[in-house]
């Protein structure tokens, strides 16, 4: 029961912060997913696609695809919590221990992690494709799901795969930051200290933030390739008859178009929208997702004494 509560509440905390972020989201994939050199870029940043989609009437359509982007970020959350609540039990049962270490942690995290991955890549390809897409274009999830191959739908499946390692190098960071502020502390206030010391929630909350952006930053060029090989257009300077004939991107021909075209600045295209995008939604996540997770617990509890008393009857 503990383990679908925490699925519930972590799957209705990334509905609500999906919906709410969503033009954010779809601005910061469209500029990222543009691959041209710098004199043929459309858009010069991420406000450029929000003015252009505002001067064309087109505002609904950076909503567009968010039905599939909901039903994406539901189940990752649900099977994510449900994932890890199961793993996490499992390692309990069979080491006989009663807390996880942190190398145990970061692998049970990384499982579960992996597990969604391959669940959802067939939605997160193509809530891409339809984000990427023209304003007002874009196909449905059916039609997106049944215009190419099955192999299409896992596009980006191993970079996906790769930033499973984004948590790790994110609690990482913070660790040693929290060791290094901790040191500053005890040494401000004296070594005479015998009890342990703790961050405060706001030191925590804003070394929480800066981990998760070294993190992001880390790993934001294979975010950026793995947009660009999802994304809807497969070149932006070729006629659309000669796309189709295309050969399939790859992670290689992918790295080494944006190496070519835009040069190392390339790789980190967007970073500033995916670091606001990736800190806003880790804070409502959490928060939304504490507040539901009692909610829940009482719903499950009523529920269940509902259907003991009618079994009884």
């Amino acid at each position: 029961m503990e383990s679908l509560v925490e699925a519930t509440s972590g799957a209705v905390g990334a509905l609500v912060s999906t919906t709410v972020l969503y033009p954010l989201d779809t601005c910061k994939t469209k500029y990222q997913a543009e691959s041209r050199s710098q004199n043929q870029q459309k858009y010069r940043n991420i406000s450029d696609v929000y003015w252009e989609a505002l001067s064309n009437g087109q505002v609904l359509s950076l909503y567009q695809g968010l039905w599939t982007k909901n039903l994406q970020s539901v189940i990752s959350q649900f099977v994510y919590f449900y994932g890890y609540s199961f793993f996490k039990k499992l390692y309990l049962r069979e080491s006989k221990t009663k807390s996880i270490g942190t190398t145990a942690n970061l692998v049970i995290a990384a499982a579960a992690g992996a597990c969604t991955a391959i669940v959802t890549q067939p939605l997160d390809t193509v809530s891409s494709r339809m984000q990427t897409s023209d304003f007002g274009k874009s196909k449905g999830l059916r039609e997106s799901l049944t215009s190419g191959s099955w192999s299409d739908a896992f596009d980006g499946l191993g970079i996906s795969l790769l930033l499973v390692s984004n948590p790790s190098i994110q609690y990482t960071a913070f660790d040693q930051l929290k060791q290094r502020m901790l040191e500053g502390s005890k040494r401000t206030q004296g070594s005479n200290l015998s009890s342990p010391q703790a961050l405060s929630a706001f030191s925590a909350f804003v070394l929480g933030a800066v981990s998760k952006c070294i993190a992001t930053c880390l790993t934001y060029p294979a975010i950026r390739c793995k947009v660009v090989i999802q994304s809807a257009k497969t070149d932006e300077n070729e006629e659309p008859n000669k796309s189709k004939s295309k050969p399939r991107k790859t992670v290689s021909g992918t790295l080494h178009s944006i190496w070519e075209k835009e040069g190392i600045p390339g790789f980190f295209k967007g970073l500033e929208g995916q670091l606001l995008k990736t800190v806003l939604t880790s804070a409502l996540l959490l928060m939304i997702k504490e507040k539901i997770t009692k909610t829940t617990w009482v719903l499950m509890i009523a529920l269940r004494r509902v259907s003991w008393l009618q079994q009884n009857r």
